[in-house]
This record gives C-alpha cells, structure tokens and sequence, in this order.
C-alpha cells in the first residue's frame, strides 16, 4: 500500500526533473520520531496536518515541532468552522499511503497545500513517504516549485 504512495510521489518528481532521496528507517508514527530516526532536528522535518474548513479536507504543513493554530487557521481561510481532522476523516483521501504517514504533496491528491512560512527557512526537507518506514528527503525550493503551496502564518510553534 505505501510503496504505492511513494511510488506516486517518486514519479512526479522524477517527471519533473527533481532530485531527492528515499531513506529506509526504523518505524516512526509522528514527525519527531521521523525527525530521531533520520538523526535531524525536527525543524527539518515535514508534518502534514489535514484541517476540515466546512465540509472540506485541506492540507496544511508545519514543521515537526510545531502545532497548527486553529485562530490563526481562522484568521487566514475567514471562517469559524476549522477543526483538526482526525486519521479517519482522511484516510479515503490517501488510499495508497499508510494511515498517518501522508507526504506533503497535496496536489497529487486533488487539495491545496497551505504551508506554514517557518517551514521554508531550511534549504531541503524531509517527510513522510506514504509509508511509517520510510522518508524522503527534498530540496525546499524544488517542492515549493512544484506543490505551489499557499505560505500562510498559521503555527502556534
């Protein structure tokens, strides 16, 4: 199932000419433990964070540290009704990626990727690969070319 994921990410990025690095690791469910696991700080690190603005999934991506402010989510989509989504309310949108293991690339899903602005300080990053076993690594340049993601100040980290 998460080989698929990859599998998908790998391919657009090789499509599109972009360098990056597949690394096999011991199992990590948060971003931290992918952070331990690849001996990085976590500052380095990727997390997608999925919110629910009204009926819709919307991806947003921090660093590992860090925490997605629900105000400061208000502030920036203009509505009240912004929740966390749970594993449950996503999984159907990531059918070939392990439950929680989503890598930042929301396009290749159909949702637009919103990032938080922290996350751009660091020349590559690392997230997940679809998979609690595996990371990629990325030049931050290349993946804000090709996700085109909205850069918003939304960490409470």
């Amino acid at each position: 199932m998460s080989e698929l994921c990859a599998a998908r990410v790998r391919e657009y990025l090789m499509t599109h000419g972009i360098g990056y690095e597949i690394h096999d690791h011991v199992e990590a469910f948060t971003a931290q433990e992918l952070a331990a696991a690849e001996h990085i700080p976590g500052r380095l690190v990727a997390k997608v964070v999925m919110l629910r603005v009204g009926d819709d999934l919307v991806m947003s991506v921090v660093r590992a540290p860090d925490h997605v402010s629900i105000s400061k989510a208000r502030t920036v989509f203009g509505r009240d009704d912004i929740h966390i989504a749970t594993e449950l309310d996503f999984q159907e949108s990531f059918p070939d990626c392990e439950l929680g293991a989503v890598p930042p690339f929301g396009h290749l899903y159909g949702m637009r990727t919103y990032v938080d602005e922290r996350l751009l300080d660091t020349d590559e990053l690392v997230c997940a690969a679809g998979s609690h076993h595996q990371s990629m690594r990325v030049a931050t340049g290349d993946w804000y070319k090709l996700v085109e993601p909205v850069t918003v100040d939304i960490s409470a980290g």
